[in-house]
């Protein structure tokens, strides 16, 4: 379920000259009982909406005022969102013979044409306040108060995200937290500003338009409704003919895929700070350490300390918090264990509140690896918005590679990645695609269909794998030992500046031995995930003619340039 909650407008949305029918109160009901959250915003003031609607305990907050007060109707408490309206502006408003007139906490209303006679009262006292236009209805509030302003307080007490909350309303004080909604909404009646804005309008006018939506939430949870883009979606790239592709969290797992330092973390990276712009909420499952220096996440466990599962769950249970969970203080072996336990409890913080908007596995094919039989209650029949990113699609748990959706191959060659895919899914690659590497391509691949789509590249520079395996601890799985042919000794490199050091420093033998194996390139491969670095070492391991002094000389150099030179985007 991603959307968990319903925020609804009251005067010719929910109810019809001030009454909610029947049949509109059971489908708020039965929505209720789906477990799903609702909010009641609304330009009337409170003892006049508790008069006509006596049902109001059934929503979980009712936002007032035009987003000048929050009600909960479980403790009758009302907290004011806004200061009181000015007493003389008032006096003066009642002097002018402004009528109808209504003051309430906040809001002071009335109807056209008094909006005239209103801005030359706050003209003439100097004040700073706003006019808010309801169908006729004249609203006057502080300024930067609006109903969006007030269901910003509604789910900062409930700790929900706006993108998972679903809004329905009709007239211009409207817009504000329509736009603000994951999906906003608009009824038949509404005005057509207001349908022009949102991301689909119902055929049914004022209650039964909030009972189609309802409908619509139960069945399908809006899996149909297209989100409008790019207002609330990361943009993934540019497809055939420049238009934009988008992600959506509703969707099925993405599989970005490639050979090692083929730019899988870059697009990653470029997603991850699509999300946060757009205030997407991600967990990065983390084996390597890639993503310790990820900017605005919150990094739990590193080497040596084990992530503890509470913490992380703890983390999440904010919206506004991401989390990157650090596994290399786990034994290889036992990262998948972690796993297993962690994604049911994503499961069931995600069937609350709707996040992690996003869930990344790096090093998916160790943590869901294809001889994996896992329980269906570690691994949910569907993988929603799932980032899966691996070197062997091939090797990935049969269950997951069926439930893929949409795949990124990236590399020199990203067709053997998608024939891979594709034959562990026991289906037929599409035709070979030309993909233009310099100009930032990648293999795109969505159920069955492929294009080539140019990814966008993270704004920022990328230098987090420079930092890692320069000063980083890659942990002892992934560190260098100079061991010598005789494994006398056991120096650990636990990153390449270590490395250097210990390399200047070691017996010829032992520089030698590992020279002649291929140990470096061999390293710097595997562990460093850097190829290129691995190229040239191997040149320096296959050239007999250069002596102990002068091959470290070439490591060292070859290692020092790259490492210390500026990123030039990611591995």
């Amino acid at each position: 379920m991603f959307f968990v909650a319903l925020a609804t407008d009251y005067d010719n949305t929910l109810a019809v000259h001030g009454v909610v029918s029947e049949a509109t109160l059971q489908s708020v009901e039965a929505l209720k009982r789906s477990g799903r959250r609702l909010i009641l915003v609304t330009g009337r003031e409170l003892p006049d909406l508790q008069a006509v609607f006596p049902q109001i305990d059934l929503f979980d907050l009712v936002v007032a005022e035009n987003g000048a007060i929050l009600y909960d109707p479980a403790t009758r408490k009302e907290e004011p969102l806004s200061p009181p309206p000015p007493a003389e502006f008032v006096a003066q408003l009642q002097a002018s013979g402004v009528k109808p007139l209504s003051v309430g906490r906040s809001i002071v209303s009335t109807w056209e044409p008094n909006e005239n006679l209103v801005l030359d009262v706050i003209r003439e006292l100097g004040l700073e306040l706003q006019i808010i236009f309801n169908k006729g209805a004249v609203m006057v509030l502080p300024p930067n108060i609006n109903k969006a302003s007030g269901l910003v307080a509604a789910l900062s007490r409930l700790s929900l995200s706006p993108h998972n909350v679903v809004g329905i309303g009709d007239a211009e004080n409207d817009h504000a937290f329509l736009n603000y909604c994951g999906c906003g909404v608009a009824v038949q009646n509404a005005l057509p500003a207001v349908k022009e804005k949102v991301d689909f309008v119902t055929e049914g006018a004022i209650g039964d338009g909030v009972i189609e939506l309802i409908g619509l939430l139960e069945k399908t949870d809006l899996r149909d409704v297209r989100i409008k883009a790019p207002r609330m979606l990361p943009t993934l790239g540019a497809g055939e003919g420049g238009s934009d592709l988008h992600l959506d969290p509703r969707d099925g797992p993405l599989l970005i895929a490639g050979s090692s330092g083929a730019g899988k973390s870059t697009v990653v990276t470029a997603l991850l700070e699509r999300m946060q712009e757009l205030e997407f909420q991600f967990c990065v499952i983390d084996p390597e350490g890639d993503y310790t220096d990820l900017e605005g996440a919150i990094v739990v466990g590193g080497p040596g300390q084990e992530p503890r599962l509470e913490e992380v769950m703890d983390l999440l249970s904010r919206p506004d918090v991401d989390v990157a969970v650090n596994l290399l203080g786990i034994k290889v072996t036992e990262r998948p264990r972690f796993f297993a336990q962690l994604l049911p409890e994503l499961s069931r913080l995600r069937a609350k509140t709707g996040r992690p908007h996003w869930i990344v596995v790096d090093e998916a094919h160790h943590m869901l690896p294809a001889d994996w039989d896992p329980a269906p209650i570690t691994l949910p029949r569907e993988m929603p918005a799932t980032i899966l990113v691996t070197v062997h699609p091939e090797a990935l748990s049969r269950e997951v590679v069926t439930a893929v959706e949409s795949m990124i191959a990236v590399g020199k060659e990203p067709q053997q990645a998608v024939q891979r895919f594709c034959e562990a899914r026991s289906e037929k690659a599409p035709s070979r695609l030309k993909v233009d590497r310099e100009a930032g391509e990648a293999y795109y691949w969505r159920r069955g269909k492929a294009q080539a789509v140019k990814i966008e590249q993270p704004k920022g520079e990328h230098r987090r794998h420079i930092r890692k395996y320069a000063e980083g601890d890659l942990g002892e799985d992934r560190s260098f030992f100079f061991r010598g042919s005789e494994g006398k000794l056991n120096l650990r490199a636990q990153n390449l500046i270590m490395f250097l050091q210990l390399a200047e420093g070691v017996d010829e033998a032992t520089w030698l031995h590992h020279l002649r194996e291929g140990d470096y390139s061999r390293w710097f491969e595997k562990a460093i995930k850097d190829p290129e670095l691995a190229d040239e070492a191997r040149q320096i391991e296959g050239d007999n003619s250069l002596d102990v002094s002068a091959s470290r000389e070439r490591i060292a150099e070859m290692v020092t340039r790259r490492y210390t030179a500026p990123a030039k985007g990611g591995n």
